[in-house]
């Protein structure tokens, strides 16, 4: 039964191009000395940080043991890209190993990337709540089939003993409806419902988006909107600068430079418009090239427009309050626990 893990490494490195996978905790030093035992593992955590929550200390420990000591090589793992919401599927191609001339993330293992970029609407909804998990490293078992069925490989791995403190936190960790679950179920549900829209709607609703966020904002005719889709400006007539040209995609495929730069082009000359690029997918890297190289262009993925939706909620038109029902929320913060 192959064994799979799922991995949240958001930090900034490039852990797909350089093709590995890390945890942090380096101010541990190199754990494999010590990380068989779990009492000393959480003794050596409470003391390098001892501003930790008290319930942090056993759910860190589960971690770093079992990056240590069960991953094993042909495991797969699941790397979440929160930046573009896309899932990444590798081998892990080795063991641990700690690389002291990093400055950051220096207990690594090696992986052999086989699918990149994944679209997350491609899995089932409870799949995803499975790898929501607020922890840095977690096992997938409820829906490990779903998984294995996409990557069409199998290796067989033994199955970790859950059976003590530190594994029973992990667990409860995993399995309970936290922050980060919540979180992630409903940037799923609101995407979901922006992309069941037809494409003259989402232009629409990103008007409305604007027109709460202060902006005076109206969608052009589907029929001659010359490739812009919005105009926004702070001035009620859009007479006075800068008006601002958008251009929506209800698509969460990667947008690549030739699309971007035909909005670019419909920008006149000068400070006096602004292009704003709105998809619920991502961008390639040319793309967002093209981006840092102009000071009148900016590019608004998918993450970063739920995350506006989540600010400016409250001052939404009810119509689309109706389209993505949203309440604030208390939810678990297992990590920060005192108890």
């Amino acid at each position: 039964m192959t064994t799979i893990w799922g991995i949240h490494n958001n930090s900034g490195l490039d852990f797909v191009a350089e093709g590995f996978v890390a945890i942090g905790w380096e101010e541990l030093g190199d754990p494999r000395p010590f990380a068989s035992d779990r009492d000393r593992l959480k003794a050596q955590l409470a003391r390098t940080f001892p501003s930790a929550k008290s319930g942090a200390i056993p759910v860190w420990a589960g971690i770093v043991h079992r990056f240590v000591h069960e991953i094993s090589k042909g495991d797969l793992v699941i790397s979440p890209n929160k930046l573009d919401r896309t899932l990444s599927f590798g081998v892990i191609d080795g063991e641990m190993h700690y690389d002291e001339h990093s400055e950051t993330h220096r207990n690594r293992r090696p992986v052999r990337w086989t699918h990149i970029g994944v679209p997350r609407d491609d899995f089932s909804q409870q799949a995803l709540n499975e790898i929501g998990s607020a922890l840095t490293l977690f096992r997938v078992k409820r829906n490990d089939a779903e998984f294995l069925q996409f990557v069409e490989s199998g290796h067989e791995t033994p199955t970790p003993r859950p059976d003590d403190e530190v594994e029973g936190a992990v667990a409860l960790a995993e399995d309970e409806p936290n922050a980060a679950k919540v979180d992630s179920y409903s940037r799923d549900f609101v995407v979901a419902r922006l992309k069941a829209m037809d494409p003259y709607r989402f232009e629409h609703f990103t008007a409305g988006l604007l027109q709460a966020m202060g902006y005076r904002a109206r969608a052009t005719r589907s029929s001659s909107d010359g490739g812009v889709d919005i105009i926004a400006s702070r001035d009620p007539l859009s007479i006075e600068p800068p008006v601002i040209k958008v251009q929506c995609k209800r698509t969460t495929n990667v947008i690549g430079a030739p699309e971007v730069q035909k909005l670019a082009g419909a920008l006149a000359h000068g400070d006096g418009e602004l292009g704003l690029f709105v998809t619920l997918g991502g961008y390639s890297a040319d793309a967002t090239h093209l981006e840092r190289t102009r000071q009148d262009l900016r590019l608004i993925n998918g993450e970063a427009l739920v995350d506006l939706i989540f600010e400016h909620y409250e001052a939404l038109d009810q119509e689309w309050k109706r389209l993505l029902p949203l309440t604030r929320v208390y939810a678990v913060d297992r990590e920060g626990d005192d108890a």
